[in-house]
């Protein structure tokens, strides 16, 4: 980076190549020897797409999802799609994680910038996920299986109208296995998916929440990779969306991402993203995607 000039293929074979816990100890080594900060100087010397995912390649996982959060928020309109990707896919601890460094980051709540941001339903279904409630056990009883079964039916198909307090409330709060239960009596008492009853029952990004919920309880590599298809298919690409998901689940679930992905659109993730991207982005997706398949 020094003089005139920036050498980006030098910047993308050291920080590209190394896990996040090793790009914290290039910060730290670099501000002790060169007496600058390596974010300040990367953010200088990039632009564009490229500046974004090196930038968020550079951040601690929670530090990066909490500045995602905050970026959707910030500002004229909202990023919907990102709060709802954020908070649906995230676990009850690592939620609590992002509450504190949000707090400490920005000086009031994520619930707060959450309600000034959004309204109705969709604000209530947001809150609900951001205090992290959600029983962590593995604990079944087949009575309240069938109960929450029971009452999602009621509360949607069975009525004039949705109750879309009770969806909210099983769907924040019941533990996996326990839902993966629910989903499968939920089916055979009404015959439909619970999916299938959401879109017909619910809608707007009220909809989007609850279906994401569902889908990263089923599958939580399967819901990135339609999040990553969905943000390349089409006209234009959806940079924010294809950025965020590469980076924070690149050293999580990115092999077993890739794998849906070619299994549910019958191309690589790989081959997608080099018809989708172009320069020195692309050549560091590529790298973070891992290989072709």
């Amino acid at each position: 980076m020094k003089g005139f000039g920036t050498d980006e293929d030098a910047i993308i074979n050291v920080l590209a190549y190394r896990s996040v816990s090793q790009r914290q100890e290039i910060k730290i080594a670099y501000k002790s020897t060169i007496g600058r900060d390596l974010i300040d100087d990367l953010k200088s010397e990039l632009s564009g797409n490229f500046e974004k995912v090196i930038v968020g390649m550079m951040m601690p996982t929670v530090m990066y999802d909490v500045t995602e959060l905050r970026r959707a928020m910030k500002g004229a309109g909202t990023d919907e799609g990102c709060l709802i990707e954020i908070l649906a896919s995230r676990t009850p601890a690592e939620i609590r994680q992002i509450n504190m460094t949000y707090q400490q980051q920005y000086g009031r709540t994520l619930e707060d910038d959450i309600c000034s941001d959004t309204s109705f339903m969709f604000q209530r279904v947001l809150v609900s996920l951001s205090a992290a409630g959600r029983d962590e056990g593995n604990y079944l009883d087949d009575d309240l299986v069938k109960q929450d079964a029971q009452a999602l039916y009621a509360a949607g198909e069975q009525r004039w109208g949705t109750d879309e307090v009770k969806f909210l409330s099983i769907l924040c709060s019941r533990n996996r296995n326990h839902l993966l239960h629910v989903f499968d009596e939920y089916k055979r008492i009404s015959q439909k998916d619970i999916e299938h009853s959401i879109k017909s029952e619910a809608s707007g990004h009220f909809e989007d929440a609850l279906l994401a919920i569902v889908k990263c309880m089923r599958n939580k590599s399967a819901y990135f990779a339609e999040r990553l298809y969905k943000s390349m298919k089409g006209l234009g690409t959806d940079d924010d969306t294809l950025i965020r998901v590469m980076v924070s689940r690149s050293e999580i679930d990115m092999l077993d991402i890739r794998a849906h992905f070619q299994r549910l659109y019958g191309k690589s993730l790989y081959s997608f993203i080099k018809d989708d991207t172009s320069g020195d982005y692309r050549k560091v997706l590529l790298i973070l995607c891992g290989g072709d398949d």
